[in-house]
């Protein structure tokens, strides 16, 4: 077993990422291909499968050589692995270890995404040494994962952790990707940044140099902030305060040793983690204000560690 690999893959919406580890998470190499979405996603898993399959041959490894294959995916994934539809990728309800294995007969463990990131940085990342952390990645949405005890949350109906939905930005008239109106990701999200600047922009006629930059981005909004325009520093006022609260939420409920901050718009680094902790501290319950508010390090590698972290534990765990 000791001389065995594991693969991490990370499925998104554009690209499959895809890692090859030893079992102690020293990372042999990464690689990706892209994401076929067409027919509702049907050849994502053979395309996986292929891949794989190729990187063994290179190495000249064969499929018994793989101690499993742990699978990250941009949905809801309840306990026993069923993904309970993956919007970005054409999927409804799918078993997706049971189908992977079909193409690739080896141990095969799968969950969302947003947790594989969570327990990449727990493994190997930021959170190297908690126990309990809640990793938010703010980037095209506002995701969430959340690890107690070193172990995935993922909830009954594997919606656990998601931040993102959390119905906290009050008087919003649009309605979210999801259906709802006033949530989290509406105001958060990169998308959902440049939404709130271009409402304090047409609210106010002070001069900003966000009115000079078309196709507005969150990172022209964070650059324009740390550089002192007063309307791009009220944007992200707004934007870390409404993040703050959301963090203030879980903390009253999952009480996490730590917060990780990742995705696109984590790049601001310090001063986006401080505004962030200025409005925690202000809305979190007196006993978890100390919480500690960090920049995720791993990036878009988290994934593909924590998928195949998620292997490694529930092999050691007998779960074949």
């Amino acid at each position: 077993m000791m001389n065995k690999v594991l693969f991490g893959i990370d499925i998104g919406g554009t690209t499959v990422k895809c890692g090859l580890f030893t079992l102690n998470g020293e990372l042999l190499e990464k690689s990706e291909i892209p994401t076929d979405k067409q027919d509702n996603g049907s050849r994502i898993l053979s395309d996986v499968a292929a891949h794989i399959r190729n990187i063994l041959e290179k190495r000249c490894l064969t499929v018994s050589d793989v101690a499993g294959v742990g699978i990250g995916v941009p949905g809801a994934v309840t306990p026993d692995g069923i993904v309970n539809k993956c919007v970005n990728l054409g999927w409804d309800i799918k078993d997706v270890a049971k189908e992977m294995q079909t193409f690739l007969p080896v141990f095969v463990k799968v969950g969302n995404d947003a947790n594989m990131a969570a327990l990449g940085e727990f493994w190997k990342g930021s959170a190297k040494g908690y126990q309990s952390v809640m990793l938010v990645t703010v980037g095209t949405g506002v995701g969430g994962g959340l690890i107690i005890d070193g172990k995935p949350v993922a909830g009954v109906h594997g919606a656990a952790a998601e931040i993102g939905h959390l119905p906290i930005v009050e008087g919003e008239q649009e309605a979210c990707n999801c259906g709802k109106k006033g949530c989290l990701e509406q105001a958060a999200s990169a998308t959902g940044i440049v939404r709130v600047a271009k409402r304090i922009l047409a609210a106010a006629e002070t001069e900003s140099v966000l009115r000079n930059i078309d196709n507005l981005t969150a990172k022209d909004v964070f650059d324009a902030a740390q550089a002192g325009d007063a309307l791009a520093v009220q944007t992200a006022e707004m934007v870390c305060e409404y993040l703050g609260r959301g963090l203030a939420c879980v903390a009253a409920v999952v009480d996490p040793e730590c917060f990780l901050i990742g995705g696109g718009v984590s790049k601001a680094g310090k001063y986006f983690t401080d505004l962030i902790g200025k409005y925690y501290q202000k809305h979190a319950f007196h006993p978890s204000r100390g919480t500690k508010i960090v920049t995720a390090q791993l990036g878009n590698d988290a994934g593909m560690y924590g998928a195949a972290k998620l292997a490694a534990d529930n092999i050691k765990n007998g779960a074949e």
